[in-house]
C-alpha cells in the first residue's frame, strides 16, 4: 500500500480530532484574548503606574501562577472522583469571566493582586479537569495532535489579546481602564462556547476512584509519570513568567504602548510550532520533540541575555515561543500517555501543582538576579536550567523502555 504523504497525512490527523477538543480550543482563545489584554499591560501599569519594583512584580506574578496550580491538583482529583469535568471546568472559567471586571475598578496595588489571585483560582478550577477531557475524547494515536490543536487556538487568543491591546491603547491615549473593560467581553464569550458546544464522553465518568489523592493512587500512577513530573518541573524553573519578557524589551528602548508586542511575537511563534510539534510526537517520540523544545529556550535564554538591542529581543522573544509550542502541549500528551484513565484529572493537577511551585520559585528567583545583576543575570539562569532539563529528558526514554 502506498504511504501516505506528510501534508496529507497532517490533514488527516487535524479532521480527525474531535469536536469537543476543538470547542475547547476556542473557548480556550477567546479567555486568552481577555486574559492577555489585561496581562500585556499589566507588568507595565504595576512598575510605571503604580511604582513597584520588578521583584514585586516577579513575586506576584508567581503566587498567582502557583495559586492556579494548587487548586489545579483539587479540581483534578475531584473530576477522577465526580467523573463531571466539563462542570468543573465550565467552573472555572465562569469565576474567571466574574472576576475580569475587577482590574479596571482597581485603583491599588492590593485590588489588583486580589483579582490577579481569584482569577488564578478559576484558571486551577478547569485547568487539570479540562486537559484530562481533552484525553477522554481523544484516541491515543490523535493526542499529541489534539494538545496541539487545543494549544494552538489558545496561543492565537495570547496574541490576539495583545494586538488588541494595543489598539485600545492607541485609540484611547495610553487608558489602561478602557482596555480592562473591553477585556470583560471575550471571557463571557468563552463560558458560552463551554456550555454550548463541548460534550463530555462517557468515558469520563465509567471509573471513580474512591480516593484520588491517597498515597495508594499516587504509587499507582508509576515511575514514568514521575520521571515526567520531575523533568517538567525543572524545565519550569527554567522558563519563568513571560512577563520579564516584557521588562527585557523595556530595557531595550521598547515603550510601554507597544511593550503587548512582546506577548504578539513569542505567541505566533508558539501558535505555529504548537500543532507540528504535537503532530509529530504522534509519529516519533515525544521526548525527542520535547527535547528539542528545550534546546529552542536554552538558546532563547543566550540570545537575551547577550545580543543587544532590539533586535536581540525581537530574536529571543521569537525563539521563546517556538520553545513554548514545541513543549507545552507535548508535555501534556506524556501525561495522559503515562497516567491510568482513572486517574487523568488527578495526574494533571499533580503535575500543574509542582510546576506552578516551581514557577512561583522561577519567577521570584529570576526577579531577584534581575534587581542584582540585571537581566544577563535571569536569562543565564534559565541557560543553565535549562540544560539540566535537556540531560533529564536524554534519560526518559530509557525508563519508557524498562519493562
Amino acid at each position: 500500500m502506498r504511504q501516505q504523504r506528510p501534508s496529507t497525512a497532517l490533514r488527516t490527523s487535524w479532521r480527525a480530532v474531535p469536536r469537543s477538543v476543538w470547542a475547547l480550543g476556542f473557548v480556550s482563545m477567546l479567555m486568552d484574548i481577555s486574559s492577555e489584554m489585561i496581562h500585556a499591560l499589566l507588568p507595565i501599569y504595576m512598575v510605571t503606574v503604580l511604582g513597584t519594583s520588578v521583584l514585586a512584580v516577579g513575586l506576584i506574578e508567581g503566587i498567582a501562577e502557583a495559586t492556579a496550580s494548587v487548586v489545579k491538583v483539587f479540581s483534578g482529583a475531584l473530576s477522577d472522583r465526580l467523573g463531571k469535568r466539563k462542570l468543573l471546568a465550565a467552573l472555572g472559567y465562569g469565576l474567571g469571566a466574574l472576576t475580569k471586571p475587577i482590574f479596571p475598578l482597581a485603583g491599588t496595588l492590593d485590588w489588583l493582586i486580589g483579582a490577579r489571585f481569584i482569577d488564578r483560582v478559576g484558571k486551577g478550577i478547569r485547568g487539570a479537569p479540562r486537559d484530562a477531557l481533552v484525553a477522554d475524547a481523544t484516541p491515543p494515536a490523535l493526542r499529541g495532535t489534539a494538545y496541539g490543536v487545543r494549544q494552538t487556538l489558545d496561543v492565537i487568543g495570547a496574541f490576539l489579546g495583545p494586538l488588541l491591546a494595543i489598539g485600545l491603547m492607541w485609540l484611547t491615549a495610553s487608558h489602561f481602564q478602557t482596555v480592562f473593560w473591553v477585556a470583560v467581553i471575550p471571557a463571557f464569550l468563552a463560558v458560552w462556547v463551554l456550555l454550548v458546544f463541548v460534550r463530555e464522553p462517557e468515558t469520563a465518568s465509567a471509573s471513580k476512584p474512591r480516593a484520588p489523592l491517597s498515597r495508594a493512587a499516587m504509587l499507582s500512577l508509576g515511575a514514568g509519570y514521575w520521571w515526567v513530573v520531575v523533568l517538567g518541573v525543572v524545565f519550569t524553573l527554567a522558563r519563568f513568567s513571560e512577563a520579564f519578557l516584557i521588562l527585557r524589551a523595556g530595557e531595550a528602548g521598547l515603550s510601554p504602548m507597544w511593550a503587548p508586542l512582546v506577548l504578539v511575537l513569542m505567541a505566533i511563534a508558539f501558535s505555529l510550532s504548537a500543532y507540528p510539534a504535537g503532530a509529530l510526537s504522534d509519529r516519533i517520540n515525544r521526548v525527542t520533540v520535547l527535547a528539542i523544545g528545550m534546546g529552542f529556550l536554552m538558546a532563547a535564554d543566550l540570545v537575551l541575555a547577550f545580543l543587544p538591542g532590539l533586535s536581540g529581543v525581537i530574536l529571543g522573544v521569537v525563539l521563546w515561543g517556538v520553545h513554548m509550542g514545541f513543549t507545552q502541549g507535548v508535555l501534556s500528551a506524556l501525561i495522559a500517555d503515562s497516567a491510568p484513565a482513572e486517574l487523568r484529572g488527578t495526574a494533571f493537577g499533580v503535575f500543574h501543582l509542582l510546576a506552578g511551585l516551581a514557577l512561583l520559585l522561577a519567577s521570584v528567583i529570576a526577579g531577584a538576579l534581575w534587581d542584582a545583576w540585571g537581566y544577563q543575570g535571569t536569562f543565564l539562569c534559565g541557560a543553565v536550567l535549562a540544560m539540566l532539563a535537556l540531560a533529564g529528558a536524554a534519560i526518559l526514554p530509557q525508563l519508557n523502555r524498562r519493562p
